[in-house]
């Protein structure tokens, strides 16, 4: 049974930093890309970023330079260093993992496994 479990989320203030991790179980980590997708209330989920299995990132336009995805294949986990923080950063963020090598990034539905989900709040 494939478990994603996000972690780190919190309340920060505009300009701070939170790191939030995924632990994956289940699967054979290095088999699947991660993303990182967030849902802010009354709106779609959107993409933030992705690290393929080739170790290509994707980021969003609206967190590039900010946000940085990374794995870590022995511990089978997956981070996301968010810096400079803004007020509409806050969201519930969400881990998923999928095992293509090509296409979007960017659409949910194309991945397979997510998350429960973990709140940060960027206070202004």
């Amino acid at each position: 049974q494939v478990q994603l479990v996000e972690s780190g989320g919190g309340l920060v203030q505009a300009g701070g930093s939170l790191r939030l991790s995924c632990a994956a179980s289940g699967l054979t980590f290095s088999n699947y890309a991660m993303g990182w997708f967030r849902q802010a209330p009354g709106k779609e989920r959107d993409f933030v970023a992705r690290m393929w299995r080739s170790g290509v990132r994707n980021y969003a336009d609206s967190v590039k330079g900010r946000f940085t995805i990374s794995r870590d294949s022995a511990k089978n986990m997956v981070y996301l260093q968010m810096d400079s923080l803004k007020f509409e950063d806050t969201a519930v963020y969400y881990c998923a993992a999928d095992r293509r090598i090509t296409g979007s990034e960017s659409r949910p539905t194309e991945y397979e496994f997510w998350g429960q989900g973990t709140q940060v709040t960027v206070s202004s």
